[in-house]
C-alpha cells in the first residue's frame, strides 16, 4: 500500500503543472528551440528539382512564418521537408519515413499525380490527412477519405474551354496532350464538355515527354493535313515550348489557326523561354485560375521574391505563380485546423505491433487524432487568401473564376473571364452587379496578327481536292448529267443539282477546290443504287455527294446532309380517261345515280300528297282512276319546268308546293351548272383515284431506277413482283401508255420534282393523284461532323431567298404554268351526290308529310261518326274511302246563293242581250277565266292561281263597262 503522504505530493505536483502549463504555452512566439510550445510535425514532399516545387517551398516557409507571427498560440507547426526528386519511389520512401520515423500529423504533397496516388494510400492506412496540389482528376476525394485536394483539378477547366469553343462556333477541335497521367486525365472530361455543345474532338494527338523535335514536327505535319484548325494543348511547359517552336516552323502559327492552352501551362507561362513566346506563341489563347489583385498579394510577392533569393541564391529568379499561392493558403488552412483541434499536446502515432512486422509498411502506426484533424479541415474557408477566396468543401478546393488571356508580345493580356454561372464575359460580376458585356470578349489578336476569328477548319493542305461523288444513271438529265472526256478523262457535271452546288461553293468566303467522281447506277437489280452512293462517304471514298439525293432519316446514320435545296414528296401519276364530252349519255353525269333515284321518288311522293289534298275539293283531281294516276305524275313532274296549270284550292297544298318548288329550283340550277361545266371545261379524270386500287387490281407500278421509292412501295404492301424500274421520261410515257396488260404499268410512283417535270411534258395524257407523302427534299451529303455542312446550308438559304433559284429552275425545267394541270390532287367524279341535297329533301319530306298527316287528322275528325259505328274495320275503311272519294260540298253561302241584285242584273243583262244583241256589241266573249256562277258554288277560278282576283284594275274595268252598257240598254228600253 502506498504512503498517503507520497500520494498527496504527487497530486500537488500534477495540479501545479496543470495550472502553470498555459502560462508557459502563451509565451511561445516562434523560436525553434522553445520546448514549452505544442509542436505539430507536418511533412512536406516536393520535387525540389522543379521550379514549381521551389516556388511552393518558399511559399510554405512564408506561410508558417506568417502564422507563427500573427497567432500567439501554444501550437507550433514544425515542417519536415523531403525531396521526391521527380521519382515515384523517392516520394513513397519519403512518405514512409515521415509517417514512421517522424510521425507527422499531416503531409503536404507530393505535387505529381503519380506520386500522390501512392502517398494517399499510406494516408488512408495511418489515418493522416494528405494535402496535395496534384491536379489529376483521377485522384478522387470520395474514394480516399484522408485525401484533401489543395489545387483545382484539371477537369474544372473543361467547361471554360468548351465555352470558348462555343463562343466562336467551332465544330471540331484537335487535342494535343502529353502521354502521361497528367495528360490523359483531362481527355475524357474535355470530350464530354465539348459533346454538350455539339463539338467533336476529331483527332487526338499524343506527344511523348521523351519525343524529339523530329517526331514532334512529323506529328504537326500530320495534323496540318486534316481539316480542323483549332488545337487545345495540354502539355507541361518544357514540352509545350518545343511544340510551339515546331508549329511555327510548320507554318501553323499563321492566320486561320486557333490555339488554346490549358491552365497549368498558362499559369506557368513565365517558365517558358521568352524568346519562344515572342516568336512562336503569338495569338494563343489561354485560361488560368483568376487571382484577384490586392495589397496583401503585392506585399507578399515582394517578400516572396526576397525569400526565394535567400533559399535559392544560385538559381535564376522565377515569378510567383498560382501553385505557390495555393501552397501558402493550404498551409495556412492546415495551421488553423490544427489550432481548432485544441491547444493540448498533439499525440504521436500509435505504434504498431512489431512482433510480426517484416516491412516498413507493417511498422506504420495510426494517428491517435484519427479524424479530428480531418474533420476540422474538410470544410474551411479563407476569405482573404492570397489566391482569392480559398474554400475547401468536402475536402475539395472549390472552383474559382477562370481568366481568359491572349498572348501578345512577351506577355499576356486579359480578354475576359469564365464562371460556371455567367459563362464567358468581359468583366467579372462584382458586388452582385455585372457590366453589360453581352457575352463578349475583349479584342483578340489571333495567330498571324489577325483580328478575324478563325472559322476553325480548312481544306487539308495535302494537295487533295474535295472528292465529290455524282450519280451516272443515263436519264432525267435535267437534274444531273455526268460526262467524261474521252481524251483527258475529265469529269463534268451539268444540271439543276450541279448548278446549285457550284453556285454555293462560289458564294463561300473561302476557296474549296473539288473534283467530280462518277458513280454508275445501272439497270441490273443487283447493281448499285443511291444508298450505295451515299455509303461511299462513310467508307471515306468521297468527301461529298451531290445530285438528286433525297434526305432520309436512314442515311443520317452515316452522313450529314445540308438543308434541302428542293422540295420533295412522293406521289403517283396515272393516265387520264378519254374526253367524256363525246359521251351520248353525258346529260346523266351531273347527278349521281342515288340522287337521280331520290329525286324521282320525291316527285312521285309530292304528286301523291298533292292529289290527296286536292282530290275532294278540286274537280281537276277527280275523274276516272287512270286520269287521277296520270294527274299525280303529270302535276309533280311538271313542276320540274314550272309548267303546271292546274289550280289548287287547299292551303295545305299551297304550303307543300312552295317548299317543293324551292327544292326543284335548287336541283335544276345545280344540274344546269354542272352540266355546263362538263360540256365546256375539259375534265382530266384519272383512271385510278386511289393507291389501294392498284393493289386490289394487281396493277404493275413503275418507279425510278435506283430510287428509295422501291422501299416505300414495299412498306405500303405492294407486291415486289409488280415493280418495274425506268430511267427516262420517255420510258415513263411508254410504260403508262401500254398499261399493265401490255407490258407497261398502271401508275408511276416517284418524287414530286420528277413527276412535275414529266407532267410538264405530257400534261394532256397523265395526271397526278393524291395523297402526297412528304419527304425532306434533295440535299448535299457530307461526312459526319463535316464543318462544311453549316456553311453550305447557310449559302443554300441565301441562294433560295434570291433570284438565282428561280432562274435556275426556269433554265432546266421551263415554265411549269405553260401546261395546265391539277397538281398533286386526286380528281374525283364531278357528279353531284345525294349528300349535298339531304337537307333539302329532308325539309320537303317533312313539309309534305306534315301536311298529309294534318289533312288525315282533320278528315277523320270530320267523319268521326263513321268511326263510332259498330261496323267492322273493313266496313269502316270502305265507308271512309267512299266519303273521301266523294266531292266535298262548298259551305260558303255567298258562293252558293248569290245576291238577288246580281241575279236580277244578270237576268236583265241576258234578256236584253237576247232581245237586242247589239246592246253589248263590244263586250268580249266569255273566256275561260271569266265564268258565271252556275248555282253549284263559286267557280273554281275564284280560288285558282290564274283567276283574275276582285279588286284588280282589270276586274274593275270589265265591271265598269258591263254596268255602263247595262244602264244604257235599260234607258233605251224605257224610251221605247
Amino acid at each position: 500500500m502506498h504512503n498517503p503522504r507520497c500520494q498527496f505530493l504527487i497530486l500537488f505536483i500534477q495540479l501545479v503543472s496543470i495550472i502553470s502549463f498555459p502560462h508557459y504555452t502563451r509565451q511561445i512566439k516562434a523560436e525553434d528551440n522553445d520546448t514549452s510550445a505544442v509542436k505539430v510535425d507536418v511533412g512536406i514532399i516536393l520535387d525540389l528539382e522543379t521550379d514549381v516545387g521551389k516556388v511552393m517551398h518558399t511559399s510554405i516557409l512564408l506561410a508558417l512564418a506568417d502564422y507563427h507571427a500573427e497567432n500567439r498560440s501554444a501550437i507550433r507547426i514544425v515542417p519536415h521537408l523531403r525531396d521526391s526528386k521527380k521519382d515515384d519511389v523517392e516520394a513513397a520512401s519519403a512518405a514512409i519515413y515521415l509517417l514512421k520515423d517522424v510521425q507527422v500529423q499531416a503531409i503536404f504533397g507530393p505535387q505529381m499525380s503519380t506520386q500522390t496516388d501512392f502517398v494517399i494510400d499510406l494516408g488512408n492506412r495511418v489515418k493522416v490527412p494528405i494535402i496535395s496540389p496534384a491536379t489529376s482528376p483521377s485522384l478522387s476525394v470520395k474514394e480516399n477519405p484522408y485525401f484533401i485536394r489543395g489545387a483545382l483539378p484539371s477537369s474544372c477547366q473543361t467547361k471554360a474551354i468548351a465555352a470558348i469553343v462555343k463562343k466562336f462556333n467551332w465544330r471540331e477541335v484537335v487535342i494535343i496532350y502529353e502521354d502521361s497521367p497528367y495528360g490523359t486525365g483531362l481527355v475524357p472530361y474535355l470530350t464530354d464538355a465539348l459533346l454538350e455543345i455539339n463539338t467533336l474532338i476529331s483527332y487526338k494527338s499524343v506527344i511523348s515527354p521523351s519525343a524529339n523535335d523530329h517526331q514532334i514536327l512529323k506529328e504537326l505535319y500530320n495534323l496540318n493535313t486534316k481539316q480542323p484548325r483549332v488545337f487545345v494543348v495540354h502539355l507541361q511547359p518544357y514540352l509545350a515550348s518545343r511544340l510551339f517552336v515546331k508549329a511555327n516552323e510548320a507554318g501553323m502559327m499563321s492566320s486561320g489557326y486557333a490555339w488554346i492552352i490549358t491552365d497549368v501551362l498558362t499559369s506557368l507561362l513565365d517558365l517558358v523561354d521568352p524568346s519562344v513566346i515572342d516568336s512562336s506563341m503569338q495569338g494563343v489563347l489561354g485560361i488560368k485560375p483568376y487571382v484577384p489583385k490586392s495589397n496583401k498579394l503585392t506585399n507578399f510577392t515582394k517578400r516572396w521574391r526576397k525569400r526565394f533569393r535567400q533559399e535559392y541564391p544560385d538559381m535564376d529568379p522565377v515569378e510567383l505563380n498560382v501553385f505557390g499561392l495555393w501552397a501558402y493558403d493550404s498551409i495556412t488552412t492546415l495551421a488553423k485546423a490544427v489550432e481548432k483541434v485544441g491547444t493540448t499536446a498533439i499525440p504521436k502515432l500509435k505504434k504498431a505491433d512489431t512482433r510480426e512486422n517484416f516491412t516498413d509498411l507493417d511498422a506504420l502506426g495510426t494517428s491517435k487524432l484519427e479524424s479530428l484533424l480531418l474533420d476540422s479541415m474538410q470544410n474551411l474557408t479563407l476569405k482573404t487568401g492570397l489566391s482569392g477566396e480559398f474554400r475547401i468543401i468536402d475536402r475539395e478546393l472549390q472552383p474559382s473564376p477562370y481568366q481568359i488571356v491572349n498572348i501578345i508580345g512577351k506577355g499576356e493580356i486579359s480578354v475576359g473571364f469564365y464562371t460556371e454561372k455567367d459563362g464567358v464575359s468581359y468583366k467579372l460580376k462584382m458586388n452582385s452587379k455585372t457590366a453589360k458585356s453581352n457575352n463578349k470578349l475583349g479584342t483578340i489578336i489571333w495567330p498571324g496578327k489577325s483580328t478575324i476569328v478563325p472559322r476553325g477548319w480548312e481544306i487539308p493542305t495535302s494537295g487533295k481536292k474535295l472528292r465529290v461523288g455524282v450519280p451516272v444513271k443515263g436519264g432525267l438529265e435535267q437534274f444531273i448529267k455526268v460526262e467524261i472526256d474521252s481524251k483527258t478523262q475529265a469529269v463534268t457535271a451539268t444540271g439543276f443539282a450541279p448548278d446549285v452546288f457550284e453556285e454555293v461553293i462560289q458564294s463561300l468566303l473561302y476557296a474549296v477546290p473539288y473534283e467530280y467522281i462518277p458513280f454508275p447506277i445501272a439497270h441490273s437489280p443487283t447493281s448499285q443504287d443511291y444508298e450505295d452512293l451515299v455509303n461511299e462517304i462513310s467508307l471515306q471514298e468521297y468527301d461529298a455527294v451531290i445530285g438528286d439525293v433525297t434526305i432520309l432519316a436512314s442515311r443520317f446514320k452515316y452522313v450529314d446532309f445540308t438543308l434541302p435545296f428542293s422540295e420533295s414528296g412522293i406521289s403517283v401519276v396515272v393516265p387520264v380517261r378519254d374526253d367524256e364530252r363525246k359521251n351520248a349519255w353525258i346529260f346523266l353525269k351531273p347527278l349521281k345515280s342515288e340522287l337521280w333515284i331520290t329525286t324521282g321518288a320525291f316527285f312521285v311522293f309530292i304528286g301523291f300528297v298533292v292529289w290527296v289534298l286536292e282530290h275532294r275539293v278540286n274537280k281537276e283531281f277527280q275523274g276516272p282512276k287512270h286520269k287521277q294516276i296520270g294527274m299525280i305524275f303529270w302535276f309533280s313532274f311538271s313542276t320540274l319546268v314550272f309548267a303546271h296549270k292546274e289550280r289548287v284550292t287547299s292551303n295545305l297544298t299551297r304550303f307543300v308546293l312552295i317548299v317543293w318548288v324551292f327544292v326543284v329550283l335548287v336541283l335544276t340550277s345545280s344540274y344546269t351548272a354542272n352540266l355546263t361545266s362538263m360540256l365546256t371545261v375539259q375534265q382530266l379524270q384519272p383512271t385510278i383515284t386511289d393507291l389501294n386500287d392498284l393493289i386490289k387490281n394487281g396493277e404493275y407500278v413503275g418507279y425510278q431506277k435506283g430510287s428509295f421509292v422501291k422501299d416505300v412501295l414495299k412498306r405500303m404492301k405492294f407486291d415486289s413482283s409488280k415493280f418495274r424500274s425506268y430511267s427516262t421520261l420517255e420510258e415513263y410515257n411508254d410504260a403508262l401508255s401500254r398499261g399493265s396488260k401490255n407490258g407497261g404499268v398502271g401508275a408511276i410512283v416517284d418524287e414530286l420534282p420528277y413527276l412535275r417535270l414529266f407532267l410538264n411534258k405530257y400534261c394532256r395524257k397523265y395526271i397526278m393523284i393524291g395523297p402526297t407523302y412528304k419527304a425532306a427534299g434533295f440535299g448535299f451529303a457530307f461526312p459526319k461532323g463535316s464543318p462544311l455542312v453549316p456553311d453550305v446550308s447557310r449559302a443554300i438559304l441565301e441562294m433560295m431567298e434570291g433570284e438565282f433559284m428561280n432562274n435556275i429552275i426556269q433554265k432546266w425545267f421551263g415554265n411549269e404554268t405553260d401546261c395546265p394541270q391539277q397538281d398533286g390532287m386526286a380528281i374525283t367524279s364531278d357528279s353531284l351526290t345525294l349528300d349535298s341535297f339531304k337537307g333539302l329533301f329532308l325539309i320537303a319530306g317533312v313539309s309534305a308529310g306534315s301536311a298529309l298527316l294534318l289533312f288525315f287528322l282533320i278528315f277523320l275528325y270530320q267523319n268521326r261518326e263513321i268511326l263510332n259505328t259498330d261496323d267492322s274495320i273493313r266496313q269502316k275503311l270502305s265507308a271512309i274511302a267512299k266519303v273521301f272519294d266523294e266531292e266535298k260540298e262548298n259551305s260558303n253561302s255567298k258562293s252558293e246563293k248569290p245576291s238577288e241584285g246580281n241575279e236580277d242584273q244578270t237576268a236583265i243583262l241576258f234578256a236584253a242581250s237576247e232581245a237586242s244583241p247589239e246592246i253589248l256589241p263590244n263586250l268580249p266573249l266569255q273566256s275561260q277565266e271569266i265564268r258565271i256562277s252556275d248555282g253549284l258554288g263559286a267557280s273554281p277560278a275564284a280560288e285558282g292561281f290564274s283567276t283574275t282576283e276582285p279588286g284588280t284594275p282589270v276586274h274593275e274595268t270589265i265591271t265598269g263597262i258591263i254596268e255602263e252598257r247595262l244602264n244604257r240598254a235599260l234607258q233605251e228600253n224605257v224610251q221605247r
